[in-house]
């Protein structure tokens, strides 16, 4: 039986069937004790695939979806539990046996860019001199095929690592 959304609306950012069976396993389960869940683990994921998707603010999060505090509540949750770092290190094993590749890359690629940014965040900003831009340096490590190894944010003095 097809899987109908709690919501009433469909949106293109809602999970299928089978992408839904590829992430559920890395979903954390509802705790036994305390209050019972309300909404889904899918529908709150929907609704964290349509902010980030439409990049409208928690606050705008349309009434279809579970109430906004509720899913940034999950979202936050499962960004610093690791649950996304461990989904993502599935997804990227699960494609790259796809393609016929070893699941664990034995190469990366390492690249950062300096972006501006408000003084909102204290620490996290900084001036970059070589490129002249006062704010944050996004590094991101990937492997051979693009898929995403790692993403960190520092402040944009932060040098990039030379090497030789």
């Amino acid at each position: 039986m097809a899987y109908a959304p709690e919501h009433e609306k469909s949106y293109q950012t809602d999970l299928t069937d089978a992408e839904w069976e590829a992430i559920e396993p890395h979903i954390p389960a509802a705790n036994k004790r305390g209050r019972p869940r309300i909404h889904g683990s899918r529908e709150i994921l929907n609704a964290v695939f349509y902010i980030l998707k439409s990049g409208c603010p928690w606050r705008l999060l349309p009434k279809d979806f579970p109430p906004w505090e509720t899913v940034y509540s999950w979202f936050r949750r499962w960004r610093t539990d690791g649950t996304f770092e461990r989904l993502n290190a599935s997804l990227r094993e699960r494609l790259r046996t796809r393609l016929g590749r070893n699941p664990l890359p034995s190469a990366g690629i390492a690249d950062s860019q300096s972006a501006k940014s408000t003084g909102v965040g204290g620490e996290q900003r900084g001036y970059d001199g070589h490129k002249k831009v006062r704010g944050r340096k996004r590094h991101l490590l990937v492997d051979t095929e693009g898929l995403l190894l790692k993403a960190k944010v520092h402040s944009a003095k932060v040098p990039y690592p030379r090497t030789g």
